[in-house]
């Protein structure tokens, strides 16, 4: 299939001189890439900004650089590592548990001897107390694997974690394909609006030299200027749009909103075949929600195990080498214990059973995820088949459209035709062409989404 870069051409135009009407013919709309920028100051090498400076980035450049940079991305690369260190912590319980201690006291007593004090006070003492140095050991012998249980737990749950950053680095890449899409849809806007300008210019140029000639009323140079002033209006709107796509491509690439981007040009039709039951299948495969369901499921059942095995003792061995008072007599002792907890009022079965219910719950959801997953799959996919078809039908509309102004702009030349039915077919040709780069972005926006509904980045 043909490209779409290249619109349809819009016509001629009226230009009246001294010995009446010549035509002009405006050149098509056509994507060129981003003219560089005026000479700009070097980032610092360090900065994350000098990495786009002086580069034309392509979308996967762009797409490169938010994963490096994005700060929410490192954020969740945190959130991991802290539930990571959660995984240490519940297993350090099973490893022995060594500690040293050692107490010393110096404390001053007042009292009397024989009941007569000295120099009208009281006999004041000094005393030294020791406790000795102590070295203890605790071992978790058998507890029926609660710890086992909670690591487990701890584990799922970082897991998820890392899912959770993988779900941002695919949010902050389907963000960045967007952007940089409407900054290329921002552009191709401001060429159809700023050709329109042009043909209302045009036009207005056409009206005063037939009202000067006395063929044309003064309705007519009228009409021309406020489509001109339309037009200019039109334009100031594209440019606008274009500098607020960059601000966000430049926020969700991890720089600053005033970093300057020079960028490709991605408003290209490429058809994709698509294969609804691999998509679902690599959907349900590579979605972190997905995941992340399964192994909230699966802690929560770690969870109710651990619960069923607080019911059961826990056999613990622990002792202790050291000295004793203030001679520092040789003291130890070794000791096997076994704690359970034979009625709590009913904690424990409460406990158990609200491990039941969550996990209950946490399968539900993961039901529910996959019915969201299937949903967001199929809708993606249509939005893509739609999209194709809008371009194509978008352009037949602007060749039509092409064609009713050139006839329009034929007829107002001869005399024959109004200002209204040209401009008409001026306002439907723009139209038409802002139509099918509306198309176009779309389109490309829909791949990003289909992308991002099947896991991929």
């Amino acid at each position: 299939m043909r490209s779409c870069l290249t619109l349809w051409a819009v016509g001629s135009a009226v230009l009246v001189a001294a010995n009446g009407p010549a035509h002009a013919q405006t050149p098509p709309v056509t994507s060129p890439p981003t003219p560089p920028p005026a000479a700009q100051t070097p980032p610092p090498a360090n900065s994350p900004q000098a990495r786009v400076f002086g580069r034309i980035l392509s979308v996967d450049d762009a797409v490169a650089i938010a994963l490096d940079t994005q700060p929410s991305i490192q954020a969740r690369l945190g959130d991991y590592a802290a539930a990571a260190f959660r995984v240490d912590q519940e297993f350090s319980r099973l490893l022995p548990q060594l500690s040293a201690s050692w107490t010393a006291a110096r404390s001053q007593n007042a009292g009397s001897v024989s009941g007569t004090t000295i120099n009208g006070g009281s006999d004041r003492t000094w005393t030294t107390s020791s406790s000795g140095p102590r070295l203890s050991l605790s071992q978790v012998l058998f507890d029926f694997g609660k710890t086992w249980a909670s690591t487990e737990v701890a584990r799922r749950l970082a897991e998820v974690a890392l899912e959770d950053t993988e779900l941002q680095r695919q949010l902050v890449t389907q963000t960045v394909k967007e952007s940089f899409t409407n900054i290329n849809f921002a552009q191709r806007l401001i060429r159809v609006n700023e050709q329109a300008l042009q043909r209302a210019e045009l036009n207005l140029r056409s009206a005063r030299g037939f009202f000067e000639v006395g063929t044309r009323p003064k309705s007519d140079v009228t009409r021309a200027e406020v489509d001109v002033a339309n037009a200019r209006v039109d334009v100031i709107r594209a440019r606008n749009a274009e500098r607020l796509a960059r601000v966000a491509l430049a926020t969700a690439m991890g720089l600053p909103a005033t970093t300057p981007l020079q960028i490709e040009d991605n408003l290209i039709f490429q058809p994709v075949s698509l294969d609804p039951v691999r998509l679902l299948e690599e959907a349900l495969r590579q979605r972190p929600e997905s995941r992340q369901a399964r192994l909230q499921a699966d802690a929560a059942e770690g969870r109710a195990r651990r619960a069923f095995r607080d019911f059961f003792p826990d056999v613990t061995g622990d002792g202790f080498y050291g000295a004793q008072r203030t001679d520092l007599s040789e003291v130890w002792e070794l000791r096997l214990s076994l704690n359970w907890s034979i009625f709590d009022g009913g904690n424990r079965i409460a406990r158990y059973r609200e491990a039941k219910a969550n996990l209950d719950a946490a399968q539900a959801r993961v039901r529910a995820t996959e019915l969201d997953v299937s949903r967001e799959v199929e809708q993606a996919q249509n939005n893509v088949i739609e999209s194709q078809e809008r371009i194509q039908a978008a352009q037949v509309a602007v060749a039509s459209a092409q064609e009713n102004f050139r006839l329009a702009q034929g007829r107002f030349d001869a005399g024959v035709g109004t200002i209204l039915e040209l401009t008409d077919a001026q306002l439907a040709l723009t139209l038409a062409q802002n139509t099918e780069a509306q198309a176009l972005a779309d389109y490309r926006i829909a791949l990003a989404r289909l992308d991002r509904a099947t896991g991929r980045r």
